[in-house]
């Protein structure tokens, strides 16, 4: 099968097109997908140019997210069929191969059954970013009907899907973004607030928007300063979630002060310790995503698709900052 290999850490240029065998299903809940799209995050680029989690394994198939159908099935695998299509966050971390693929092999719990309503495109462009949005307001902060929400860089790949999922539950989404483009996508997705930081102080909005209390919860994806200023937008004993490892910068006493809670969301800390009950958790938040696909209560935006072979490329693109919505790599 063609796969782009990471073959040293380094510029995109080490992504290289090569042949390699098809995986083989080695356990017995092991499902082989004919891959029809595979997603590109920002952690695909950070892994390629620091090193993945498993250094000595180069060299290694990046992509945690992807779609297609069910090729062939271990012996005890009970939730899909040949034919069945599927879409899965796993692997692309430098253990386990990733996506960037024409096959893959995944256990069965890790993924779910593609929506009906969307591209395999879409779907391959779903997974990693519906898990992270999903845990930070649902197993991180509990988000609940009626909550006010500050949802940081809303128009990211994270962000635009947490808005959704904010809204579906019930709650009030208050979103900052970078330009009036994106200030129009994001007040597509329903966002109540809408807040261009470039132009418009984000705390002082906030705090006019909430009659001075500030918001319920906050998810954070930019860190440094924004997530201390962030701290200053929401109330006293509110929730904040980060994507990202806080840095020396932090203030720490403001949120002690506020009596507020702090979480950190990684979600691929299952697939690198082996965590298999949280693995399968990310299959059944996946499960549940379909239906809100299907139901028309969510939607991903998928800003490029490129050929496989042009993987270095989507990269790039990452790399410079300014896409909404996700990236895509489609297979021939």
């Amino acid at each position: 099968m063609k796969a782009i290999l990471m073959t040293a850490p380094g510029t995109p240029d080490v992504l290289r097109l090569r042949e390699v065998a098809i995986p083989e299903i080695t356990h017995h809940n092991d499902i082989l997908v004919q891959l029809k799209a595979a997603g590109v995050n920002p952690i695909d680029t950070k892994l390629r140019s620091r090193g993945t989690y498993h250094p000595d394994s180069l060299p290694t198939i990046l992509g945690c997210d992807g779609a297609g159908i069910v090729e062939a099935i271990g012996r005890d695998v009970s939730r899909f069929k040949v034919g069945d299509e599927v879409y899965f966050c796993n692997g692309g971390i430098g253990g386990h191969p990733g996506n960037y693929a024409e096959y893959a092999v995944v256990n069965e719990h890790f993924a779910a059954a593609k929506p009906d309503s969307i591209s395999f495109a879409e779907a391959a462009a779903a997974p990693l970013v519906l898990i992270t949005a999903w845990e930070s307001l649902f197993n991180a902060c509990e988000l609940e009907e009626e909550d006010s929400v500050l949802i940081h860089a809303g128009a990211g790949g994270v962000g635009h899907v947490a808005i959704q999922l904010a809204k579906a539950a019930g709650g009030f989404v208050c979103t900052t973004v970078s330009n009036t483009d994106k200030a129009a996508f994001v007040s597509d997705l329903g966002a109540d607030k809408v807040i261009q930081y470039r132009d418009e102080d984000f705390v002082k909005a906030i705090h006019s928007w909430t009659g001075g209390e500030g918001v319920d919860l906050a998810l954070d994806s930019v860190g440094g300063e924004t997530l201390n200023r962030t701290f200053e937008a929401v109330r006293f004993y509110g929730d904040i979630v980060t994507l990202l490892q806080p840095d020396t910068s932090i203030r720490w006493h403001i949120p002690r002060l506020r009596n507020q809670r702090l979480a950190f969301e990684l979600m691929l800390t299952p697939m690198q310790h082996g965590l298999f009950e949280m693995q399968k958790h990310h299959g059944r938040i996946l499960t549940e995503c379909a239906e809100l696909f299907d139901a028309k209560k969510l939607k991903i935006h998928v800003s490029h698709t490129l050929p496989l072979a042009n993987a270095a490329e989507a990269h790039r693109l990452i790399e410079k900052g300014e896409t909404t919505g996700k990236v895509v790599l489609i297979m021939d």
